[in-house]
């Protein structure tokens, strides 16, 4: 056995206060902040550091062989080199994908009439010789002729975008440096809106950029002068609209503007209201509303664009059902939401409110929603489906057939079969009385009488619900016996 330090090292307390709306605050552990961070050269906090991390390795160095097993384990069970699925979006087919060895994305398309691949970008060439990259945003022109994307390249989450010419390769003079949102096209391929960021890292304004002109001259299209919201722009599924929404976590509002004419007036949906969120979907000048305002669980409410708040209900809220979402198509639109906790998507007539079909999964728990979906006129669905023992899966929902076809499943080059193991959802009361959706993965060798180590993991908070889905990591407890369970707890959202 290796000799175990008797006690971890303990920082030393050394007197400093300050003062902050009116209180005084001591602080004996200031001096373990250096001034000059994230560079931290301060040579007793590099002390107590290398104190610590001596600590540790001593304490576990008997385990160095189990975690040197477990790691490649992990490692084994990763493609390194992996492409998404290619979808069709207007003329165009595009996927991105990972060579082997290679840290970051490259971002592809060819054409869909036929010809050769076509690379758009490669964040292993921007990021070459930087010890940060992040490629945040990214959008084509309607056209298909320019590439805007995004990028932070020194970590301060402040994105500067760039445009490129994809027939050309060429890049384009204009930068618009301090980004923080997403890049929406007008129609015309001529603008641009994004958002900047403010001091306090939040985005509060939307913007429109004029391909060629100096940034000085962009115009605010809308600030937000309450600083506990921000701003968000978006593109109805349509794409007559662009949305500018703005919000926190319990109240938002949203407004419209024409993407063939991005500087007209903007439409506002509804004022808003405290404790109130809708967000806003359009098909052939019907806005499809999805809100909270007289149920917990949403409600979807239509209103015309001449009389946008002017609200009649379609979809009722229900106790049984939360509905997460909206997505409207040429011919039909798609909801999204949880029964009791489960995943569940239904495709409905915008003639008949009664006729729903529901698409049909086969296991008892799963994760599964609507994929990426860019085109408006559609007979087939893209749809992400995993649960605890089928890892990623991509299909394609026929909707003549409703069949789902299997496109891709996630690849583990060490090797898998699920059918050596079980998943299953139990509901089990707690204390009040409340029933609790829990989901569990465990192998077929696992005997399941309470003598199996149980990891129980749940998380409650920010309203995050935590899917009962695949994890290459989480096999390496399950095929040492342990069961491994996900308590979907209240703080989330998964009812």
């Amino acid at each position: 056995m290796t000799e175990k330090l008797t006690r971890p090292p303990l920082a030393d307390q050394r007197s400093h206060s300050y003062e902050r709306h009116g209180y005084v605050v001591n602080d004996p552990w200031h001096w373990l902040k250096d001034p000059r961070y994230p560079v931290v050269e301060d040579e007793d906090i590099l002390a107590y550091l290398k104190a610590e991390n001596q600590w540790f390795e001593q304490n576990m160095a008997d385990r160095k062989p189990l975690t040197e097993t477990l790691f490649q384990e992990m490692k084994a069970r990763i493609k390194e080199d992996d492409s998404s699925v290619p979808q069709r979006d207007g003329d165009w087919i595009y996927w991105s994908r990972f060579e082997e060895g290679m840290q970051y994305r490259q971002h592809w398309r060819k054409a869909a009439a036929g010809g050769e691949d076509q690379l758009m970008l490669d964040e292993n060439i921007l990021a070459k010789g930087k010890e940060y990259f992040r490629l945040g945003a990214a959008s084509v022109s309607p056209d298909g002729r320019l590439l805007a994307y995004a990028y932070d390249d020194n970590g301060s989450e402040r994105f500067e975008v760039r445009f490129k010419d994809l027939d050309s390769g060429e890049l384009l003079p204009d930068v618009i440096p301090g980004t923080l949102s997403s890049l929406v096209w007008s129609a015309d391929s001529r603008n641009l809106l994004y958002g900047l960021a403010n001091e306090q890292w939040r985005t509060d304004n939307a913007r429109l950029h004029v391909l060629g002109s100096d940034i000085a001259d962009d115009v605010e299209l809308y600030h937000e002068d309450d600083e506990g919201f921000r701003v968000g722009i978006g593109l109805t599924h349509s794409e007559k609209y662009i949305a500018i929404s703005s919000g926190d976590h319990e109240t938002s509002e949203v407004r419209l503007v024409p993407t063939d004419n991005p500087l007209a007036e903007p439409i506002l949906v509804s004022a808003r209201r405290a404790g109130r969120e809708y967000e806003v979907e359009e098909h052939d000048g019907t806005l499809y509303i999805l809100t909270n305002d007289n149920h917990v669980n949403f409600r979807l409410v239509t209103a015309s664009i001449e009389s946008p708040s002017d609200w009649t209900s379609l979809i009722a809220g229900s106790d049984d059902f939360y509905l997460t979402d909206v997505c409207t198509f040429k011919n039909f639109y798609v909801t999204e939401g949880r029964e009791n906790g489960l995943d569940q998507i239904a495709i409905r007539s915008y003639d008949d409110p009664a006729k729903i079909e529901y698409i049909a999964f086969p296991e008892a728990s799963y994760s599964a929603g609507l994929d990426d979906n860019p085109e408006y006129d559609v007979d087939k669905l893209r749809i992400g489906y995993d649960s605890m023992i089928t890892p990623g899966t991509v299909y394609d929902y026929h909707l003549t057939d409703k069949s789902l076809e299997t496109l891709k499943v996630q690849e583990i080059p060490s090797g898998y079969d699920a059918s050596q193991y079980q998943t299953e959802r139990l509901m089990i009361a707690v204390r009040d009385g409340t029933l609790v959706p829990v989901s569990l993965v465990y192998h077929n060798d696992t005997k399941i009488d309470g003598s199996a180590p149980l990891h129980l993991y749940s998380y409650g908070a920010y309203g995050y619900a935590v899917p009962p889905s695949f994890s290459t990591t989480r096999l390496s407890l399950v095929d040492r016996g342990f069961v491994y369970a996900i308590a979907h707890i209240r703080g989330g959202d998964d009812l």
